[in-house]
């Protein structure tokens, strides 16, 4: 009991130990070697496990340090944790919200460039509809250039047909050899264009597909991360990724992201002005074209309208000239048959004074005398000759005369059948013909 008091009487040690670690003490034990020992013979070969009472209050003071300075740690450890627990607590509370204003950030960027990506995507399929209609403008127009041409070249086959002495390389032929050549020239034009036009729909959906994949893969990563943006410490749908920290090879930087995008928009945009630029070039070069051809159709109609004028004046003029020659022949026939009629008038004298000179070359002797009854005679049928002559000779030249005005006048037949012959085919045939001709929004492509 003694040894109780004491244990409850006795001053407990300081509290204002300072936290350090207290070094490892060494008792030495004493032996029971004193005079108030118990040690001799009677407790020879036993070990006693009695203490002195100074070491016994030694021990309880040494335990009492311990208990102190353990629980001293043990609160200052626990104290240490939970300030790191909180301190760890509060910032991974700011990293996770540093890091989800991040992400929302991140989104707002791939938003941005996601609505950029798209509009250029709307802007390339509505530039490529309008350049589709251009195409089939200029296949439109490049059908309907096949009616002129036809037209055109069976013209000029037609004319072909003219007889001679029409067939000539007038203005008609050569305004119909110039249509030829500018609907063959308007021909391989819109062929090239039509081959340019095909080229620029195929850049424009190439790239319309690369903007559409940057959108696609924008789409996907924009809705992880909002899947991201919503996860929080109190989610059911996280799991532990214990190598997701480490960088992907392939992984891109914020700039070289940004300039992909910005680039795959640029040569978007680049195709997207060179479309629309190739419109209005095939806007003006339909609309330049379809004059052009106009202007040409209108000069070949002149050609054939002041052609055809020619040819009818030549044939009035023609048929005024065969019906005076007509005329002159009926009168030339007359007159031939009067000459004739005249020389036959003349025979008979030239007979009777012919038989005058025979029978008075017959008088006997003397009587056979050239008396002025004979030179008068004889005067008489050198008249008559020279008359026969000079109406034999006229009657010559008058048939003569005949045989040209008949001449003439088949020629002049000739000439009307084959002025009437051209005449048809230039009004009837070439000019019927170009009435089928495109209308100017026909060859512009918009029919």
């Amino acid at each position: 009991m003694a040894q109780t008091d004491i244990l409850l009487t006795k001053q407990p040690a300081p509290q204002t130990v300072p936290p350090c670690e207290l070094p490892a003490k060494e008792y030495d034990v004493a032996r029971n070697t004193g005079a108030y020992t118990s040690s001799g013979l009677a407790t020879a070969g036993f070990r006693t496990a009695k203490y002195l009472l100074e070491e016994w209050f030694q021990n309880c003071y040494a335990r009492y340090h311990q208990a102190f300075a353990d629980r001293d740690q043990s609160e200052r450890q626990r104290h240490e944790s939970q300030q790191l627990a909180s301190e760890t607590q509060a910032l991974a509370q700011r990293t996770q919200q540093d890091s989800t204003r991040r992400v929302g950030q991140r989104l707002q960027d791939m938003h941005g460039w996601k609505s950029e990506l798209q509009r250029e995507v709307e802007a390339l399929v509505a530039e490529t509809d309008l350049l589709l209609a251009q195409k089939q403008r200029l296949e439109r127009a490049l059908d309907a250039t096949e009616v002129p041409f036809s037209i055109a070249t069976d013209n000029l086959q037609c004319r072909e047909r003219r007889q001679h002495p029409n067939l000539v390389r007038d203005c008609v032929e050569t305004e119909l050899l110039k249509e030829a050549e500018l609907i063959r020239n308007i021909q391989e034009l819109l062929k090239r264009t039509i081959m340019q036009a095909v080229s620029q729909i195929r850049l424009n959906r190439e790239h319309k597909e690369t903007c559409e994949m940057d959108w696609s893969d924008k789409v996907e990563a924009y809705n992880i991360d909002e899947t991201c943006g919503r996860h929080h410490s109190q989610s059911t749908q996280v799991q532990a990724h214990p190598h997701s920290t480490a960088f992907q090879e392939s992984a891109s930087t914020p700039e070289t992201w940004a300039k992909f995008t910005q680039d795959n928009l640029c040569r978007a945009q680049r195709e997207r002005l060179a479309s629309a630029n190739l419109r209005v070039l095939v806007d003006c070069i339909l609309r330049d074209t379809s004059e052009d051809l106009r202007l040409q159709c209108d000069a070949v109609n002149l050609a054939f309208g002041s052609r055809c004028e020619e040819l009818e004046d030549a044939r009035h003029k023609l048929q005024q000239h065969l019906h005076k020659t007509l005329r002159e022949i009926t009168d030339q026939e007359h007159n031939v048959a009067a000459l004739k009629q005249a020389i036959k008038d003349k025979e008979a004298p030239l007979r009777v004074a012919q038989t005058r000179l025979y029978l008075r070359s017959r008088r006997p002797n003397v009587e056979l005398c050239r008396d002025a009854a004979q030179f008068r005679l004889v005067s008489e049928v050198e008249e008559l000759n020279m008359s026969l002559a000079a109406l034999r000779e006229k009657l010559l030249e008058a048939e003569q005369s005949l045989r040209n005005l008949e001449d003439t006048h088949m020629s002049l037949e000739k000439d009307i059948t084959a002025m009437t012959n051209s005449l048809f085919i230039d009004r009837q045939k070439c000019m019927a013909h170009r009435t089928r001709y495109p209308t100017i929004l026909q060859l512009a492509g918009y029919q």
